[in-house]
């Protein structure tokens, strides 16, 4: 393996689409970070301050702010705050996507998820985008994995 990295099994490049399954959003608890800037910019879309944003949205873990959860009454069962189910359709919506934050904007490229091609196929099992749709070469891949914060 000399000269080989851990990026190689995906030099190909990988592909994700979004189908609105909501299964990234919703689950056992987890913690959805975000910083001052993106909680003043779904503050803004909100219409509401970004103080009055951290009381009803949000709350601190280890010193960082992270997205509050509702229980949704399924075994594991929590959905993130913003996220919205559409009865008829079955899709699942974030009521904040054009603001939502970058650790939502980057899934599912985050470095768990891209270890290894194992860890791909896992992630893949609860989500149905994962190696369907739109094409992502390996230099975005690499850009949207240094992006996201540590989870």
């Amino acid at each position: 393996m000399l000269g080989r990295t851990k990026e190689d099994w995906y030099a190909d490049g990988l592909q994700f689409e979004c189908t609105q399954c909501g299964n990234c959003c919703t689950g056992a608890p987890g913690y959805v970070w975000l910083n001052d800037e993106e909680s003043e910019a779904i503050a803004a879309s909100l219409g509401i301050s970004k103080d009055d944003f951290y009381l009803k949205y949000a709350h601190k873990v280890r010193g960082r702010w992270t997205l509050n959860e509702i229980w949704n009454g399924d075994v594991d069962g929590y959905d993130c705050v913003f996220l919205r189910r559409d009865e008829e359709s079955g899709k699942a919506m974030c009521s904040v996507y054009t603001t939502r934050p970058t650790q939502c904007r980057t899934w599912p490229f985050w470095s768990e998820n891209l270890s290894s091609a194992k860890s791909w196929r896992r992630a893949a099992k609860g989500c149905p985008g994962m190696n369907h749709g739109n094409f992502y070469p390996v230099e975005q891949v690499g850009i949207l994995r240094d992006s996201t914060p540590h989870l």
